[in-house]
């Protein structure tokens, strides 16, 4: 009997952990969904153990499958690292990425930990701010590429992710209530200040502002203390804050992009390897983009009139 286990049955196994669906591990893997459930099927007998507990259509770890988890990290970690040094020698230097400041904790890690790994003779510099200021950057020639917040998608950009803006507060909190409505709306160049400004505006409704302020920190202390609402991204929104649509009658927001750009011409290896480790991870997590409603589109596409941001020519 073998005691060989091929490293890609073990990559195949840990996708479907992280990405939890053999649907998903196929689309991060670049493989079909029957590929993947194969390589599942040829673990299993290999080992003569069940990995997966099936049921109602979802995947959850078996205690063998949990027992394997840890080591096959291992054995793959191990297996990118040799990898790495084998074949990173025209892949060495430094990449300068921009990233907003609401998105750099929701999504970066895992994007710079699998990107080390790849690639570790790469140095990884991060640079955060608003989206207007990173596309800027980006056609300056100050960056190798660029992550955005926006509520379209601009010239020579693609979009990552599909999402709704949402108003939140804090925990049980109270100054949704208030009047005026006391609003944290970040610095002059901040994505979302356009979308809360028109959309109160538009629905009569009479605000404050509390805090503007260019530090993400800062803004979010305020409505974690209770002192304000502001707006953020569902899938960024932090547990120490809720959403306050069944809590509050504030008008909904706008559908908002998360977009990617590298530059037009001359894009490096670097930058173009960093871009695809990022798509991979986004497609992993979330496979298919929301779906706005016509009023959320509608009101896209006014704030894109609106909105402070420079083109890449």
């Amino acid at each position: 009997m073998t005691r060989d286990i091929d490293i890609a049955l073990l990559r195949a196994f840990v996708a479907v952990v992280e990405t939890g669906s053999v649907t998903n591990a196929a689309r991060l893997l670049n493989r079909t969904q029957a590929a993947v459930s194969q390589q599942i099927k040829r673990l299993e007998d290999l080992l003569e153990m069940q990995l997966f507990r099936r049921e109602h259509r979802k995947l959850e770890l078996a205690a063998p499958g949990e027992q394997l988890l840890s080591g096959a990290r291992k054995m793959l970690a191990l297996n990118d690292d040799v990898w790495g040094v084998m074949t990173t020698p025209a892949f060495e230097g430094e990449i300068k990425i921009g990233v907003p400041d609401d998105i750099v904790m929701p999504f970066m890690p895992s994007v710079l930990k699998s990107f080390n790994n790849a690639w570790p003779q790469v140095q990884v510099s991060l640079l955060c701010g608003s989206s207007p200021n990173l596309r800027a950057m980006l056609k300056a020639g100050d960056l190798d590429l660029t992550l955005t917040t926006e509520p379209v998608c601009g010239r020579h950009g693609e979009k990552l992710l599909q999402d709704r803006l949402v108003w939140v507060g804090a925990k049980n909190g109270q100054a949704h209530m208030q009047q005026p409505l006391p609003v944290s709306l970040g610095s002059a160049t901040c994505a979302f200040r356009p979308s809360m400004i028109e959309i109160l505006t538009r629905h009569d409704r009479n605000w404050r502002m509390f805090c503007q302020n260019g530090h993400m920190e800062a803004q979010m202390a305020t409505v974690e203390a209770d002192l304000a609402v502001t707006a953020l991204l569902t899938s960024t929104v932090p547990e120490s804050l809720e959403i306050l649509d069944d809590v509050a009658t504030l008008p909904d927001l706008p559908i908002y992009y998360i977009n990617i750009y590298l530059p037009p011409t001359g894009a490096s290896d670097i930058a173009v390897e960093f871009a695809r480790q990022v798509r991979s991870e986004f497609t992993a997590r979330f496979p298919t983009l929301r779906v706005p409603s016509a009023d959320a589109v509608g009101i896209s596409e006014q704030m894109a009139q609106t909105m402070p941001m420079t083109r890449c020519q």
